[in-house]
């Protein structure tokens, strides 16, 4: 159990330690704090649940001085394994990587902040003769919880337990890099077993985005840490995404991120 779940009092004490693999829980109770992820800059405010689930994207923390929070990691690998019954986990994580703040009503707040604010309590007590239990169901919990909140602001539809399978599947390849050499659909369609369309489909179905958004997004994402990299010439970047030419590179990056390659790297300096 220890290592798999860490709180702590501010950023700073989480980017000292900065985990391999976490998914990161902020649960602002007092002050601002401000935040990039994935490129795109978030500001939060007392009663804001922020659930980054690839934690080595979230950079620039920034916090007013009397800001206050409940900051939870977990590790990825243990909470792929709680096999909790619900596929609308797979919604929840990729609505979470276009949005992963949720602001709270005063009611969903109270009940986030006391389920945290008891696993950390229980947590802590290293003399309980159950303790892994008990802690993994108190987590479970916190998670249906959070599911339902989400859940309430979408009306979600049963996700079939293959279709979840496949998404799974999916944005497990993504996040483990085929996107830097491959931004074609029909690659991820082959591998997976399925036609280009059939899988951009239930990508639209489930989270209103077709299969190339997330590819893309995923790549304009890799490029953006790529090009903040000051060592690396744009001839490099380009030639490590596999595009075939810098100009269709540059291309690329103007659609996908507003501005060409040279003036992103610039506007970062």
């Amino acid at each position: 159990m220890d290592g798999n779940i860490s709180f702590y009092d501010n950023p700073d004490d989480y980017m000292a330690r900065k985990p391999v693999a976490c998914i990161l829980h902020i649960l602002c109770t007092r002050g601002n704090m401000s935040l990039v992820f994935r490129d795109i800059r978030y500001n939060i405010a007392p009663r804001d649940y922020v659930i980054l689930p690839n934690s080595s994207l979230a950079t620039c923390f920034t916090v007013s001085a009397d800001f206050a929070a409940v900051i939870m990691s977990l590790n990825e690998r243990f909470v792929s394994l709680m096999a909790i019954r619900s596929n609308y986990g797979i919604i929840g994580h990729l609505s979470l990587l276009q949005n992963p703040v949720m602001r709270l009503s005063e009611h969903d707040y109270n009940i986030c902040l006391g389920d945290m604010t008891r696993l950390r309590e229980r947590l802590a007590d290293e003399t309980h003769l159950f303790r892994e239990e008990l802690i993994g169901n108190l987590l479970t919990a916190h998670i249906l919880d959070l599911y339902n909140i989400h859940a309430r602001e979408r009306t979600p539809e049963l996700v079939p337990e293959r279709t979840a399978t496949l998404l799974r599947r999916f944005v497990e390849m993504l996040y483990g890099g085929d996107y830097v050499a491959h931004r074609d659909l029909d690659y991820y369609a082959s591998r997976l077993c399925v036609t280009p369309h059939y899988l951009s489909e239930v990508c639209r179905k489930v989270c209103g985005r077709p299969a190339t958004y997330w590819i893309d997004r995923f790549t304009a994402s890799g490029i953006a840490r790529m090009l903040a990299r000051k060592d690396v010439s744009l001839t490099d970047v380009a030639e490590h995404f596999n595009f075939s030419s810098l100009s269709y590179f540059s291309r690329y990056v103007q659609r996908h991120l507003g501005v060409s390659p040279s003036t992103f790297r610039r506007d970062r300096a």
